[in-house]
């Protein structure tokens, strides 16, 4: 395993200027540009899930019910 050292040497890092700092409107070194990465999705919104998919789960769970409450009774 190798060890990557986090603070990067000033003389051979490209981007920063003499005596290690960032001149304006670079990224970090060690920082992520990660602000305004993109357009806000707006066609695929997160609100939970949608009936169908909880209607279909329903029925699945209620027909395992029957079977296993009707075998149940079969065996008595």
């Amino acid at each position: 395993m190798t060890y990557a050292n986090p603070d990067p040497d000033p003389k051979r890092t490209t981007g920063l200027e003499e005596g290690g700092q960032v001149p304006p409107g670079e990224t970090p070194p060690a920082e992520g540009g990660l602000s305004e990465t993109g357009p806000r999705e707006t066609h695929n919104p997160t609100k939970g899930w949608s009936t169908v998919p909880v209607v279909l789960i329903g029925i699945v769970v209620a027909a395992v019910l029957v079977f296993f409450v009707g075998y149940l009774i079969g065996l008595l």
